[in-house]
């Protein structure tokens, strides 16, 4: 699995936390990546995604205003700044990486297009 998240936590509800995600083995620079997650008994759903070069991002509606993407592709590092956290939001972050015939300017933003994913990072929003 070339791909690590780390930086889920417990946290109040109104708090931050900054999850990170590891390319390990491999680099993903010339792609875009996305953040999932997955609540108890739901199905995994798409939160954000970056293109390759970070300047396209993309966001699911309910996230918007208060989830940042980010990357450093000197690092080959993947990031989602969380604020203002809700009990909503406790569930499984996985970050994802297109398979390796993925074109260089497409950012995408369903599950299906996603062929990598770390084994996710848990983040429980307490009220």
């Amino acid at each position: 699995v070339p791909l690590v998240e780390s930086g889920g936590g417990l946290v109040q509800a109104g708090g931050s936390l900054r999850l990170s995600c590891a390319s390990v083995g491999r680099t993903f620079s010339t792609y875009g990546m996305g953040w999932f997650r997955q609540a108890p008994g739901l199905e995994r759903e798409f939160v954000a995604a970056i293109s390759w070069n970070g300047g396209t991002t993309f966001y699911a509606d309910s996230v918007k205003g208060r989830f940042t993407v980010s990357r450093d592709n000197d690092k080959n590092m993947l990031y989602l700044q969380i604020n203002n956290l809700k009990s909503e939001d406790t569930a499984v972050y996985f970050c994802a990486a297109p398979p390796r015939h993925a074109t260089i300017d497409t950012t995408p933003v369903r599950k299906s297009e996603y062929h990598y994913w770390g084994q996710g990072t848990q983040v429980t929003v307490s009220s």
